[in-house]
């Protein structure tokens, strides 16, 4: 176990691992556009405008510059070390994201009770909840790819590097990068077309939630975490109901 844990926490299996997510959202959101012209998680939005602004253009600049950086990184990471590629640790990841889908709520739902005294979550799920099922399948997939790669891989990411490069240290850095970005993460889900209504209750659901994404992406690294999310995500819209 100790080698399943060392391995797939590294850049190559992490990004392997993530990359049928990716295809699985670009598919389906070609899929669900005559439903929906242009519809999009708005992680994915960002992304686009900010490389748009580059010069940058459309969905095949996106995942052109994603696929491009992640080859890299598996590369330079393969020719440092040798990181032996076994097809039964996806096999392991995928079934450890999904156990920590199935636990999440639980969880960050008990910590919301505990800091509010009474959790509700607001039942109203905004424009999301009134889509239809693939509709609202597909955007998950979306923010368990692009929200994780936003608000964790950069923003977590940046946040660990300027504290660190300030000299704050090493647990500090990592706890002041988690609350500030789990911060923005809540904020992020009540702007755009398809925001939550704001409540108290969701907004700190949503904030611990990003803080425990933010732990599961440092523990665990960005594959995990952006299959973790997604599942959660597609197993919250099935137990709602949608559809």
């Amino acid at each position: 176990m100790s080698r399943y844990f060392e391995l797939t926490r590294k850049h190559t299996y992490s990004l392997l691992f993530a990359l049928p997510l990716l295809v699985a959202y670009e598919v389906g959101a070609l899929m669900i556009s005559g439903n929906a012209a242009g519809m999009r998680n708005g992680a994915d939005v960002l992304l686009r405008t900010l490389l748009a602004a580059g010069g940058l253009h459309g969905t095949l600049a996106l995942t052109g510059v994603l696929v491009v950086a992640s080859a890299a990184l598996i590369v330079k990471e393969r020719r440092r070390h040798k990181v032996p590629l076994e097809g039964r640790y996806f096999g392991g990841m995928l079934l450890e994201s999904a156990v920590y889908a199935m636990l999440f709520g639980v969880v960050v739902g008990s910590a919301t009770s505990w800091v509010l005294g009474a959790f509700r979550l607001a039942q109203d799920g905004g424009a999301m909840q009134k889509l239809p099922l693939l509709d609202g399948v597909v955007l998950s997939l979306g923010a368990g790819i692009y929200e994780e790669l936003v608000f964790r891989v950069l923003m977590v990411g940046g946040l660990l590097y300027v504290f660190n490069s300030a000299g704050v240290g090493k647990t500090r850095s990592r706890v002041f990068a988690a609350i500030l970005a789990a911060f923005l993460f809540s904020a992020f889900h009540y702007v755009g077309p398809y925001a939550y209504p704001l409540e108290l209750s969701s907004f700190t659901f949503r904030f611990l939630a990003g803080l425990a994404f933010n732990a599961l992406f440092i523990l665990r690294g960005f594959g995990i975490a952006s299959w973790t999310h997604a599942l959660y995500d597609v197993f919250l819209l099935i137990a709602m109901g949608q559809g």
